[in-house]
């Protein structure tokens, strides 16, 4: 029997490290694990934001983090989801909300019979009948109830400024009983018999051993740097090649969603928070120069803008995610496009699969093939929701998104595409992250329509469906203003004052 893992050592920056250095020590503790977390300099930058999917909320209540505080302590602000707009007018907007739309008719899911309507003259928008879309478009907050819950779901996200987020992680992890080491120089020390990591050095002489390693830096320094575990290139799938961080002043009354704001050399983000609103604006190198972009993202998001951070993505997947003793999480693992902002969900799957195969010894060959093959797969579907963005786009005939159109297109997508253009079906996939409605509101948005719907919701008389319709329609409206304001909820919580 191999000897048991006593303790694991972090090494990384910023929220990846410390959401990982929290998450084992608040599920292993105990069993007595140490967690040691090396902390090396920062790479975020004022202009940071981390826009979050709805998972991260049950990540948190895990964690025991009081939402409220956490909300006053960074100056976050809630999200029910992203507008996806056209500076153009060559294409409609649409709302990619956090939630579902409609309710089963007849123990059959709402999207077909909307399908058949829409054939028949229907002119009400699909997300018209999501609670958080609704809620959304009206600047409220969707809090759940039993009621909601019974016609669907309702969830949300967050706009979290991502300084001062992994300051409060770090005060958690630290509480907790993480042991916290700062440098500023890494050695990693190898076993020459094994070729597993053995310890990695500090500067001043120190050195922390360990029987697993976790790679949270944002340069792969373990597991690609030590190990030499390369990468799979997604490059041919974006067209995103720059990416620059800024800020701009806030809103007056807060938004509760992302808006993204497609224009001629790319896509502009705006994630308001309390203090102000993150910019990021996504382009090609070979289009635009970094000052010509600065410009573009300011005319874009309508305001002016400042601590302007750039940096050049390369989209890839490490070909394994756990090399030896050492696992990656974040970055390490996988560099995404910036569009939906997935990477901190990225690093919250690894770190929710590592938690399921976390090894009872130092014998772990079985665990880690099956958490390699379950984090490609879970990786690459990410990846596809994302390529499907860009491959869908009618956006015009700039070069940006003409190129968009003609990239790569991984084979699973090419297949979801085909089959949902066929019946509005959205096939189940293993390992997924989003949902069916996502995937709908996504397809839908970019203008995908289905030829056909499933012949079954023809068995059910129409004047039945257009009740149902009505219904629905009057449930959503009246449970969406009965609901606070974003703004009337961030201050009665005391968030920061707006004038």
């Amino acid at each position: 029997m191999s000897a048991p893992i006593e303790t694991v050592v972090i090494v990384g920056s910023d929220t990846t490290l410390w959401l990982a250095a929290a998450v084992l020590r608040n599920a292993l503790r105990p069993a007595g694990l140490a967690v040691e977390a090396v902390e090396l300099p920062a790479t975020l930058r004022p202009a940071d934001v981390h826009a979050t999917l709805p998972p991260l909320e049950a990540l948190h209540a895990q964690l025991r983090i009081d939402e409220k505080a956490l909300l006053r302590s960074t100056g976050g602000a809630f999200s029910l989801g992203q507008n996806f707009t056209d500076t153009s007018g060559a294409a409609t907007a649409f709302l990619h909300a956090y939630g579902s739309c409609g309710a089963p008719i007849e123990d059959r899911e709402f999207f077909a019979y909307w399908l058949k309507a829409r054939r028949l003259g229907l002119g009400v928008p699909l997300d018209d009948f999501s609670l958080t879309a609704s809620a959304a478009r009206h600047g409220r907050l969707m809090i759940p109830d039993d009621e909601t819950d019974r016609y669907g779901r309702a969830d949300y996200g967050y706009h979290l400024p991502a300084l001062a987020y992994a300051r409060s992680l770090k005060m958690l992890a630290i509480r907790d009983g993480v042991r916290a080491h700062e440098t500023s120089a890494l050695g990693i020390a190898l076993d020459p018999d094994r070729g597993t990591i053995k310890a990695v050095e500090l500067e001043g002489g120190r050195r922390i051993e360990g029987q697993l390693f976790i790679d949270a830096t944002a340069d792969a320094r373990l597991i690609g740097r030590a190990l030499g575990v390369r990468v799979e290139s997604w490059r041919d799938h974006f067209p995103v090649d720059r990416v620059l961080a800024a800020t701009g002043p806030r809103f007056a009354s807060i938004p509760i969603y992302a808006e993204v704001r497609a224009s001629e050399g790319g896509w502009t983000a705006l994630h308001p928070t309390q203090a102000a609103t993150h910019v990021v604006h996504a382009y090609a190198s070979a289009s635009a120069s970094d000052e010509e972009a600065a410009v573009a993202a300011a005319r874009a998001a309508g305001m002016p803008i400042a601590d302007i951070a750039i940096r050049s993505p390369e989209p890839g997947r490490r070909e394994s995610a756990w090399a030896g003793n050492c696992v990656a999480i974040g970055a390490a693992a996988c560099t995404f496009d910036p569009v939906h902002g997935v990477d901190l969900h990225a690093a919250q799957l690894g770190l929710v699969h590592l938690l399921s195969f976390f090894p009872a010894g130092t014998d772990h060959a079985a665990e880690r093939a099956e958490y390699n093959r379950i984090m490609r797969s879970g990786l690459c579907r990410l990846r596809d929701f994302q390529s499907a963005h860009y491959a869908l786009n009618r956006y015009g005939d700039a070069p940006f998104w003409t190129t968009a159109r003609e990239a790569v297109l991984p084979a699973e997508l090419a297949q979801d595409i085909a089959t949902f253009r066929a019946r509005g079906l959205v096939a189940p996939r293993e390992d997924e992250s989003f949902s069916p409605d996502s995937w709908r509101a996504l397809f839908v948005g970019h203008g995908t329509v289905p030829e056909s719907y499933i012949p079954a919701v023809d068995t059910v008389p129409a004047d039945m469906v257009k009740e149902h319709f009505r219904r629905m329609l009057g449930f959503v409206r009246d449970q969406v203003m009965r609901q606070p304001t974003h703004d009337q909820y961030l201050d009665g919580i005391g968030g920061a004052s707006r004038g």
